[in-house]
């Protein structure tokens, strides 16, 4: 079984169970007791501080363990929101933050906030002037992760966090993707991360506040970790967490170059050997070892069960594969198709063969989806130069399916009218037309869902 899905959680590094076993027997007491075996603990608590500070590349006093990256996003923006209550009420975000950033975003909206959400490139990067402009005098808190959770498309935090530092607004950085890989570059305030993410045991976060930022915990006071995360320290876990931190920075360098190769190759490889494929975020400001692609007329839960029986591991972003039926805002900000969508994201260590193998599976994977899927036969009303095509209660990508079926029987210039009321086909339709040279006229409404408008060009 090839698992490729370290963007979600990473598997355990053997430091990190070495450490956790090692630390079983001395971390186990409250730190915060003199007697012996609250020393032992305290002594373990403070070097795991220490060790987790420089490979932050903060102050001990500025980081704080808490009990999953989530609640380190939580506490921080939360905190920092309220520590600058008086400097105003406007929330910064981009459209493509994790989904713990974005609830943060939608509570602060709910208790009388303002947020602006900065739009993406097609890359998934936000530009620097764009997020300049979004800053105002009432801005207290800005937000951008150091690199996408789902297109591995690294973010311009540096830039932007000079830009805020301008401004005198502090910028709060998710870098839960990245910080296995390397420090946060730039003058940021605030950064959350998540210990499973680069191998370590899951439960383990961390927050860090520089000095000098505002910050107002919320919720009941707790005398640990500087009232910021209360209830009792996991210490064997934060030990395991920040061992595996230290072993895969050792690693790090070697291991980006030998997976930025291997990622390439699937890039290059999907390209290649598939037809009707997207392959989406950007091709050279990317994480090491994640790789996203989309393939037309395909569910995208449907092709995750054939590579898993396969052996393969992967995730997606399509909208076939959500309990909600709607696409991922990533996907929806980038405005790139949806459906069919797999993530490979692989973990240090990946042997070459196992990408190859992969490489080898994906085509025949993808036609036999297809070839199962095919397509109902759509109902189309013939008008002149405009076909309309009845695609009202089916889900992606069927709608797509039928536009791609009938787009040639309309002349040149003609237009094809989908009637569809699923979600996906916002996002679907026009990618299909960017993809197969197509006009997206646009979306009228219509008596059931909408009526998405397509210009032959071709």
């Amino acid at each position: 079984m090839s698992y490729f899905d370290a963007a979600s959680a990473a598997p355990l590094h053997p430091m990190a169970r070495q450490a956790l076993l090692a630390s079983l027997d001395e971390g186990w007491a409250d730190p915060a007791r003199l007697y012996r075996e609250g020393r032992r603990a305290r002594m373990l608590l403070d070097a795991s501080r220490e060790a987790a500070a420089e490979a932050v590349g903060c102050r001990p006093d500025e980081l704080v363990f808490t009990p999953s990256g989530t609640r380190a996003v939580h506490s921080g923006v939360a905190g920092a929101l309220a520590g600058r209550r008086r400097a105003g009420r406007h929330l910064i975000v981009s459209a493509v933050e994790h989904s713990s950033v974005l609830h943060s975003a939608e509570v602060f909206e709910a208790e009388g906030g303002t947020v602006t959400q900065v739009p993406v490139l097609r890359s998934g990067a936000v530009t620097v002037e764009s997020y300049a402009g979004a800053l105002r005098p009432d801005t207290a808190l800005a937000c951008l992760q150091s690199a996408n959770h789902e297109v591995g498309t690294e973010q311009p935090v540096a830039e932007v966090a000079e830009a805020c530092r301008e401004a005198g607004v502090p910028l709060f950085v998710d870098a839960a993707q990245s910080l296995g890989w390397g420090p946060v570059e730039g003058n940021w305030s605030l950064l959350a991360a998540s210990a499973h993410k680069w191998g370590g045991p899951s439960g383990v976060g961390l927050l860090v506040v520089r000095k000098g930022v505002r910050f107002a915990p919320r919720g009941p006071s707790d005398e640990r970790e500087s009232g910021r995360a209360a209830g009792f320290e996991n210490i064997p876990a934060i030990v395991a967490a920040v061992a595996s931190l230290r072993a895969v920075r050792a690693e790090a360098a070697a291991e980006a170059e030998r997976l930025r190769e291997l990622t390439g190759r699937i890039r290059a490889g999907v390209a290649r050997s598939v037809p009707d494929v997207e392959v989406v975020g950007d091709a050279e400001r990317r994480l090491p070892g994640i790789v996203t692609f989309s393939c037309l007329y395909v569910d995208g839960e449907t092709l995750l069960h054939e590579l898993d029986r396969e052996g393969f591991s992967v995730s997606s972003g399509s909208s076939c594969t959500s309990s909600t039926l709607t696409p991922s805002h990533v996907l929806r900000a980038m405005g790139v198709l949806s459906e069919g969508n797999v993530r490979v994201s692989l973990p240090p260590g990946t042997a070459a063969e196992n990408v190859e193998r992969f490489l080898t599976v994906l085509p025949g994977a993808v036609a036999g989806v297809r070839e199962k899927l095919g397509a109902p036969t759509p109902t189309v009303v013939t008008g002149a130069d405009e076909l309309v095509v009845d695609s009202l209660g089916k889900l992606c990508p069927i709608p797509v399916i039928e536009l791609a079926k009938v787009i040639g029987q309309v002349p040149v210039g003609g237009t094809v009218r989908v009637l569809s009321d699923d979600e996906a086909a916002r996002l679907d339709i026009p990618a299909w037309c960017q993809m197969r040279g197509q006009e997206y006229v646009g979306e009228e409404p219509a008596d059931r869902g909408s009526a998405h408008l397509v210009r032959r060009l071709l």
